[in-house]
């Protein structure tokens, strides 16, 4: 048993039985044809997720059985995204204090063996404002700008008008400030507090204003999802762990397109191969390949020597600003 689960048998030991729950909950993420994709199961939009047994032998090896046995699914790599424990996390209606403790699991689609009860959905539904790979998305000028203008204006202090209109600006790129990609979470966490997205309203009574074009997640799944791709997005700029979500051979164009996937916005084409060459992060296969159209590609494969920990410190893999 590693050491947090030995932490976390001593903290559920400090509650009754009836008044915590502590879930495992995975986000697992491929890219398939230049989409970035997030796995969920059952009928509704939900994250594979089961509650931690004390049978469990670690927290990854509960979380990897839950997920196999919803999904079909076996994880390679993972790490822990973030533990949320916030009172009215999954409603305030519920007396029981639930933790979710989640993690971040990065896979091929085709390696999933597949199940009837889970599929794979572009994380851009559920986050339409973070796709600028064809430039600045209609959503955010066309809705969100006026709705969250509304939304500062809607208080009389004008301090706080202030201060709410500029976190907007910051996180959305307003009033000529660049677009930072790693600021999802706090762009989601914005439109939930504007109350313009569906999990902000649900449980109230009175009419919701008219909320932005997205499809929603049970309980804070999507707030779940949100913080793994803030995650992802900062982890690429300087660890090679794009690789685990490439075939074992690939061309450049893939690779540059599974980033920019990732990132949601274009690279630079010279300055990312120039970049991929300095950090010798692949190597040739000596074979080419003529599925992409044209004159033949080389195809390439990941250099796991990259992975020793002398090397590692300076590996790096940054978005090339056009």
């Amino acid at each position: 048993m590693d050491d947090q689960a030995i932490r976390l048998r001593k903290d559920r030991a400090a509650f009754k039985a009836d008044d915590v729950k502590v879930d495992l909950i995975a986000l697992v993420v491929a890219v398939n044809d230049s989409e970035p994709c997030v796995l969920t199961i059952g009928q509704a939009d939900t994250l594979p997720s089961g509650p931690f047994a004390l049978e469990h032998r670690s927290l990854q090896s509960g979380l990897r059985g839950w997920v196999e046995q919803q999904t079909g699914h076996r994880l390679g790599y993972i790490e822990q995204l973030y533990t949320f424990a916030d009172r009215d996390r999954i409603g305030a209606e519920r007396q029981q204090r639930v933790i979710s403790i989640s993690y971040l699991a990065l896979t091929r689609k085709e390696q999933a063996a597949g199940s009837p009860k889970c599929g794979w959905q572009s994380w851009y539904e559920y986050f339409p404002w973070e796709d600028h790979r064809s430039g600045t998305p209609p959503v955010v000028l066309d809705v969100l700008r006026p709705r969250l203008i509304e939304w500062a204006n809607g208080v009389r202090d004008a301090a706080t008008r202030r201060e709410r209109w500029q976190r907007a600006t910051i996180a959305f790129g307003f009033d000529d400030r660049l677009w930072n990609e790693e600021l999802t979470l706090q762009r989601y966490e914005l439109v939930y507090e504007a109350g313009l997205v569906q999990e902000a309203v649900r449980g109230r009574d009175a009419a919701p204003p008219p909320l932005v074009p997205s499809k929603s997640m049970v309980a804070d799944h999507r707030r779940i999802v949100a913080t793994g791709i803030a995650r992802l997005r900062s982890k690429i700029k300087y660890r090679p762990v794009v690789f685990e979500l490439m075939p074992p051979v690939f061309t450049l164009l893939q690779l540059q397109r599974t980033v920019e996937a990732l990132a949601g916005r274009l690279i630079h084409k010279p300055n990312f191969r120039r970049l991929i060459e300095q950090q010798e992060l692949v190597e040739e296969t000596g074979e080419a390949t003529t599925e992409t159209g044209g004159r033949p590609a080389k195809l390439f494969r990941f250099r796991h020597a990259v992975l020793d920990d002398r090397l590692i410190a300076g590996t790096k893999l940054p978005l090339a600003r056009g």
